[in-house]
C-alpha cells in the first residue's frame, strides 16, 4: 500500500467527504489576550525574530570570519482590519496612555474555514503601543475596523501548532 504525505491526504479528504481545508479566508485571525477572545483581524503582521551577529575575525586569516551570535529581537505586531464586540484593546491601549502599562499574555490563532485553530503563536508580555480606529464611510458598506499594535517580548509557535499545520491533525 502506498503511503501519501499530509498535503495528499487532506486532498483525498476533502475530495471524499466535501470538507475544505482551507485557513485562508477573511477575518481568519483570531487575538486572545490573558484567555480572553479580544477579536478577529483580516491580516497580521510581525510574526518574526532576527538576531545580531558579530563577525570575529582570527589574527592574520582574512578568508573568513566566525559569525557569533548577540542579542535577539522581536518585531512588533500588527492586527489589522480587526473586528470585536467589546473594547478591551480600546480599554488596554487607554491604560497606557494613561501611564499605566500592563503587559499581558496573547495567542494568535490562525483559523480554517470552519474556524478551527490550524496554528497558533504565543506572545510573551504584551502591550498596546498603537490603535487606529476605524474610517467611517456611509457610501460603503465596509465593516467598522480596528488597527492595533503590539509590542511584545517572546514569540513562541509551540509543537502542537507545528504538528497542526503539517499534518491537519487540529
Amino acid at each position: 500500500m502506498p503511503v501519501i504525505g499530509p498535503s495528499a491526504a487532506a486532498a483525498v479528504f476533502s475530495r471524499v467527504t466535501g470538507v475544505r481545508d482551507n485557513p485562508y479566508v477573511g477575518y481568519n485571525f483570531l487575538v486572545e489576550i490573558q484567555g480572553i477572545l479580544a477579536g478577529g483581524f483580516t491580516q497580521v503582521s510581525g510574526l518574526d525574530t532576527t538576531s545580531e551577529v558579530e563577525d570575529i575575525r582570527q589574527g592574520g586569516n582574512n578568508s573568513y570570519a566566525y559569525k557569533l551570535p548577540k542579542s535577539s529581537s522581536y518585531s512588533d505586531i500588527q492586527l489589522i482590519s480587526g473586528l470585536s464586540d467589546i473594547d478591551m484593546l480600546w480599554a488596554w491601549r487607554q491604560q497606557v496612555v494613561g501611564g499605566k502599562i500592563t503587559r499581558r499574555n496573547a495567542t494568535i490563532y490562525l483559523l480554517n474555514d470552519m474556524h478551527i485553530p490550524k496554528m497558533w503563536w504565543n506572545l510573551s508580555r504584551c502591550w498596546p503601543t498603537a490603535w487606529s480606529g476605524p474610517s467611517f464611510d456611509a457610501g460603503s458598506s465596509t465593516v467598522l475596523t480596528t488597527t492595533v499594535t503590539l509590542a511584545h517580548e517572546g514569540l513562541e509557535n509551540p509543537i502542537a501548532s507545528a504538528i497542526g499545520s503539517v499534518g491537519g491533525l487540529i
